[in-house]
């Protein structure tokens, strides 16, 4: 099962990164050791802070299509999110034990985490076309594919470049 796991925002978190403090310092690295343990464990598969709603954009939309782009930043901070995971867990219950783990988000304030699982496109059998299915399954293989491309492609570059580039380096310094 994959869920997202929200880190709500908070009136600080909305004024950006702030000054180092200890306490500060200290969430980052006991933050850094439970990432280690999600990935140790096989649950994490993705993780990012967010920068504040002042650098975000907000699209509105109606049946007529797009309506307006409304830049940041949002008033409400309660509704707003600053960071995210995305975790493949068995249950519910088992994301909420991670969650328990995790050190407060929000040093000197109140931490909410959100846990919210995933839709799977078999969910939405009833409403989809045989169309419409086929291109969420081509989609959801090509996604599958790029992400297993992209860290081989970076390892094989990295390895035949480098020593293509000495041999190249020492034939020319010999003549």
């Amino acid at each position: 099962m994959k869920v997202l796991v929200f880190v709500k925002a908070t009136p600080n978190s909305e004024k950006g990164i702030p000054a180092p403090t200890e306490q500060l310092t200290k969430m980052f690295e006991d933050m850094g050791k439970f990432n280690e343990q999600l990935v140790k464990a096989g649950i994490m598969k993705e993780a990012d802070g967010l920068k504040p709603s002042s650098a975000a954009k907000r699209l509105t939309f109606s049946d007529a299509g797009h309506e307006s782009v409304i830049d940041g930043p949002f008033a409400e901070t309660k509704e707003l999110v600053a960071g995210y995971w995305v975790w493949s867990v068995k249950s519910m219950d088992e994301a909420v034990e991670w969650a328990k783990r995790c050190p407060n988000p929000m040093p000197g304030e109140e931490g909410v985490l959100e846990i919210r699982p995933t839709y799977s496109t078999d969910e939405f059998n009833e409403l989809l076309t045989d169309g419409s299915r086929e291109r969420f399954d081509r989609t959801e293989k090509a996604l599958r594919r790029q992400q297993k491309a992209k860290p081989k492609a970076k390892a094989k570059v990295g390895k035949k470049a480098a020593p293509k580039k000495r041999k190249a380096t020492r034939a020319k310094s010999k003549k």
